[in-house]
């Protein structure tokens, strides 16, 4: 049954991918058509076509590699290195620069209506808001560039590089994406503390986690995390939480008078006091109580590949309600805005010299992909996707805008020119251009790809089966 459900979300997977692309390249067809330009192929993916039927000389088909799509429109720019050569005996006769623009256009402007239907439906029927609001630092770590910046557990992100914070994870306003995206030498934190008068603005240095050449480069981290109320889900048999007294519901207050934010920053305690006897301060059922409990390591797994099993309570925390999935009813403008902000976000990082984001983070059609199917699998899965599809054709629309030859906005450009020149651009020069600039970005598509495939293989935090022995 899992299997045949897993197919069926793969099909919409492909099906979501090949509707975003023709519809972009509908919108190219019928402006050529409208404004009587020669249309000589329509076809889905690139390479040589694996399906092909020609309807009013028009030949419709599906290609090879599984990427992409176009619309042949030779009295455009030639594009036989994308397209195929065609064999034309007819000479045909030159269209208006405006003509160009309005066809090139039509593609984003298709993926951009199809962007806002799309919000129209996340509008009526809601998505989850998937967002951390906690800017409260629950666990820093040591010798970690915000320890070293003199951040203290506690203290509450209100702006990052002077932009000011709603959220730990959420999107243009949240704190790590924030940091990940910024592009100064260092990162100015700036904090509200519990006894000071006035934000503490911490000039804080970054850190990059190391990674294998196949694999994308690590993004910037300063070491901390948001702060989560600790509240027992589960005892392990045997464990020294359960051989405690805890019970599940019981909420962690503090661990020897000293309050507990994370379950990160209590992880660090533990460890560092195997076999020593600690006090719990909790809430029982509204009621204040201590217990006395001594940490220690499980005796299954001894260890892992990322070395020995640390001592521990053996308790599981319930982190519900810490990820805000209420569901909610953004506007289809407000969905494109709030998309455009975050492409916009990452550009200024990718073209910045000084920032850490590369071409390698950026993500192709395999991670894409990937985290469709991921997004499917999730509750409220098919909410999610939609809201993701918004943000991807808006993505696509103004991707494809860029002035770059092979994509529509080179095609804009190029008209342009030639509205200024009051002449075209030469052929033969047009089409070494557009050959040189189509494989250099295939090369780039390539490259991409391959990092997403690398990031199948990166190791995940190991889920370890611990057993406490009696």
């Amino acid at each position: 049954m899992d299997l045949i459900f897993n197919i069926f979300l793969i099909f919409l997977v492909i099906f979501s991918f090949n509707l975003m692309i023709f519809i972009h390249e509908l919108g190219h067809f019928l402006a050529a058509r409208w404004r009587g330009l020669k249309v000589e192929k329509f076809q889905i993916w690139f390479g040589k076509p694996i399906w092909q039927k020609t309807i009013n000389g028009v030949q419709y088909g599906l290609g090879s590699i599984p990427a992409g799509g176009f619309v042949s429109l030779p009295q455009m720019a030639p594009m036989e290195t994308i397209e195929g050569s065609s064999q034309r005996d007819e000479v045909l006769p030159p269209v208006k620069p405006i003509d160009k623009i309005i066809v090139a256009v039509a593609g984003p402007l298709f993926s951009l209506g199809f962007a806002l239907t799309l919000g129209l439906i996340v509008w009526g029927i809601g998505k989850p808001q998937d967002i951390i609001h906690e800017t409260t630092i629950g666990y820093i770590k040591k010798d970690s560039p915000s320890d070293k910046a003199g951040m203290l557990v506690g203290d509450k992100v209100i702006a990052v590089d002077g932009k000011p914070v709603k959220y730990y994870i959420g999107g243009v306003e949240g704190v790590k994406e924030n940091v990940v995206l910024s592009t100064n030498e260092t990162i100015a934190i700036t904090v509200e503390r519990e006894g000071q008068p006035k934000p503490l603005e911490l000039t804080c240095s970054f850190e990059i986690a190391p990674s294998q050449w196949y694999e994308r480069r690590g993004l910037r981290m300063i070491g901390i995390s948001f702060a989560s109320p600790l509240v027992v889900k589960e005892l392990l048999p045997n464990s020294p939480g359960s051989k405690a007294g805890l019970l599940k519901g019981d909420t962690l207050v503090s661990v020897d008078g000293i309050k507990v934010w994370s379950d990160m920053q209590l992880m660090d305690y533990t460890k560092a006091r195997e076999n020593q006897e600690i006090k719990l301060s909790i809430l029982r059922k509204g009621q204040a109580m201590d217990l006395t409990v001594t940490p220690r390591r499980p005796c299954k797994p001894e260890s892992t590949a990322k070395g020995e099993i640390p001592a521990m309570l053996g308790v599981g925390w319930d982190f519900e309600g810490v990820v805000d999935e209420h569901i909610v009813y953004p506007s289809p403008i407000q969905q494109c805005t709030n998309s455009v902000k975050m492409m916009f976000a990452t550009f200024t990082a990718l073209l910045s010299p000084k920032s850490n984001i590369g071409i390698d983070q950026l993500s192709g059609p395999v991670s894409i992909a990937k985290a469709k199917f991921d997004i499917l699998k999730t509750d409220q899965g098919l909410r999610r996707l939609l809201a993701f599809l918004v943000l991807i054709n808006v993505n696509l629309a103004i991707f494809n805008m860029l002035p770059f030859p092979v994509l529509d906005g080179g095609h804009v450009t190029l008209a342009l020119m030639e509205m200024v020149a009051r002449r075209p651009v030469r052929a033969r020069a047009l089409e070494y251009l557009q050959s040189a600039c189509a494989l250099l970005l295939m090369g780039v598509f390539v490259y991409i790809s391959f990092k997403d495939v690398g990031g199948f293989f990166t190791s995940e935090s190991e889920q370890a089966k611990i057993e406490f022995c009696p």
